[in-house]
């Protein structure tokens, strides 16, 4: 799969962990296991590069003893959710036609 694909991909994924409720990393990675699996060391990339881009905030709290890091959508997140909601209605358009209708 191609690199950029799958970034962005693992980018609107882990957006979509978040999009009902925060969540920690621990927590989002075992959220998307059953779809892809994600290593920390690309989950912890991925967060920072959408606390960058003002996808999602995060607020440190104490659980027990330790501090974890929630992370919570924002606006911004929400509107590349449905960015990619068009974008993957125009791939599967395409993916039909070089397929074939029937394949998809």
């Amino acid at each position: 799969m191609d690199v950029q694909l799958k970034r962005g991909l693992l980018e609107v994924g882990v957006l979509a962990v978040i999009r009902n409720k925060p969540s920690y990393g621990y927590r989002i990675i075992k959220d998307m296991e059953p779809y892809i699996k994600i290593s920390e060391s690309t989950l912890y990339t991925i967060l920072k590069r959408l606390e960058d881009t003002n996808m999602l905030t995060v607020k440190t709290v104490e659980h027990n003893s330790r501090l974890r890091k929630y992370y919570h959508i924002t606006k911004q997140g929400l509107d590349k959710i449905e960015e990619f909601k068009e974008y993957w209605a125009d791939m599967k358009a395409m993916a039909k036609f070089i397929i074939g209708e029937d394949a998809i």
